[in-house]
């Protein structure tokens, strides 16, 4: 029997399968095994290999007959290869975040490092930091306990940490709207000479905690390329055979292009449907409209508002956007003109999306009655004035879209695709 997978608790979250069949030497699955479960599940060993997740990096460790020096230093193990019924643990995870922090030109050296959780990840996250020489590394949860540090403390004692290491599930999918810091008063402005923000998770492709950081200028990166760098080594380990770099290179790229979203922001009538359109048409993706979707569920936005006033129709609206973003990858989105007014609406668009500003000059937009925000030229230039700044200061690409809309479509496909 031949049976490689990925074992964890619950795995709705993981792209593991997707990489490893990519890598292409070997079927894979996704083993679901509950607590209860688990001591049987490893002592039956009706597996050849597997990858290791969450909760279970520490508990496979006592039914190991042999533990490599480097998931010996680390205490976690997310490999086991089974020989003739005796199980071989290994850790890749070291090498994947490795080369994440490397890939994103980050330097630990003498650096004040915070690692977030306490689980088998947190352990590769102090390996690392200290191969790669950090001077301070200190473990931060909610509440204090042996050498885990609490959040009040870490704001109050360590304001001048360097990186963050996010390693707890926290905002993880489905739970996307979550973060560690729900329950405490802390923020990024508590460490203002933040250099860097790493998560290990990649579903979504960035945390809320993430896109926080975006938005407070702090440079992040997300899990999806250690993920894919750990496969890759667990998959050598697998099969006995190199593995070319090119190959972790390549599946990152082709997965975070198929997973993220393309979001089109600006102005009523700025060209935002027809061009989303367009580039979803010529990339076979799906293409979704906010306002067509509000209006589905609360008809049309024009009436809403006339009915219920402009503060209502924006809590809706940022319902019907929570419910887009919460299962939606790889797909076209149109944003109504006033949807970057709330931070929560950008946060749910950025965790799986890039954001263009499609900017028409005004003076090329029609008012129209249907727009009751904009209905005449005097309130189109007034929304625009309050707004330009927004649509600038959260996106990723302004797009100019002063001639045919095909022309917008192309430069939003060319700088996605780049």
């Amino acid at each position: 029997m031949n049976r490689y997978g990925l074992l964890g608790e619950k795995l709705p979250h993981s792209f593991s399968k997707e990489i490893h069949e990519k890598i292409g030497k070997y079927d894979f699955e996704l083993i679901e095994v509950a607590k209860e479960d688990f001591a049987d599940f490893v002592s039956k060993r009706e597996f050849t290999a597997i990858n290791v997740t969450i909760p279970y990096k520490r508990d496979i460790i006592p039914y190991l007959y042999y533990m490599s020096d480097r998931a010996k230093s680390i205490g976690a193990v997310n490999v086991v290869l089974n020989k003739e019924g005796k199980l071989y643990g290994y850790n890749t995870d070291f090498v994947g975040l490795r080369n994440l922090i490397l890939r994103a030109g980050f330097d630990l050296k003498n650096a004040v490092v915070l690692i977030l959780g306490s689980g088998g990840t947190s352990m590769t996250a102090r390996a690392v930091s200290s191969d790669l020489g950090a001077k301070a590394i200190k473990f931060v949860e909610c509440e204090a306990h042996g050498e885990v540090i609490s959040y009040a403390d870490a704001a109050r004692d360590y304001a001048d940490a360097d990186f963050i290491i996010n390693t707890s599930p926290c905002g993880m999918y489905p739970d996307s709207d979550a973060t560690p810091w729900d329950t405490v008063d802390i923020s990024f402005a508590n460490f203002p000479k933040l250099k860097g923000f790493v998560d290990v998770i990649y579903n979504p492709l960035r945390t809320t905690l993430a896109v926080k950081a975006g938005l407070a200028g702090i440079p992040s990166v997300n899990g999806l390329y250690m993920l894919v760098a750990q496969a890759v080594a667990a998959a050598e380990i697998f099969t006995g055979e190199k593995i070319d770099d090119s190959v972790t290179e390549g599946i990152y790229k082709e997965l975070f292009l198929q997973k993220q979203n393309i979001v089109l922001t600006g102005m009523p009538g700025s060209g935002k449907s027809t061009i989303g359109m367009l580039a979803a048409e010529k990339l076979g993706r799906k293409f979704i409209d906010t306002d067509e979707e509000f209006t589905k569920v609360y008809g049309a936005p024009a009436d809403y508002i006339k009915a219920n006033g402009e503060a209502a129709f924006r809590d809706a609206e940022s319902e019907i956007i929570r419910r887009i973003c919460e299962h939606t990858t790889g797909a076209v989105i149109s944003t109504g003109g006033g949807a970057v007014l709330r931070e929560q609406n950008i946060v749910r668009l950025r965790r799986n999306g890039r954001i263009y500003f499609i900017d028409r000059d005004i003076d090329l937009i029609v008012p129209t009655d249907d727009r009751p925000l904009s209905s005449d030229r005097e309130m189109l230039k007034k929304r625009y004035e309050e707004r330009y700044g927004i649509y600038t200061g959260t996106c990723d690409v302004h797009i100019t879209n002063d001639k045919e809309a095909e022309d917008a479509a192309l430069k939003v496909m060319e700088d996605f695709l780049r």
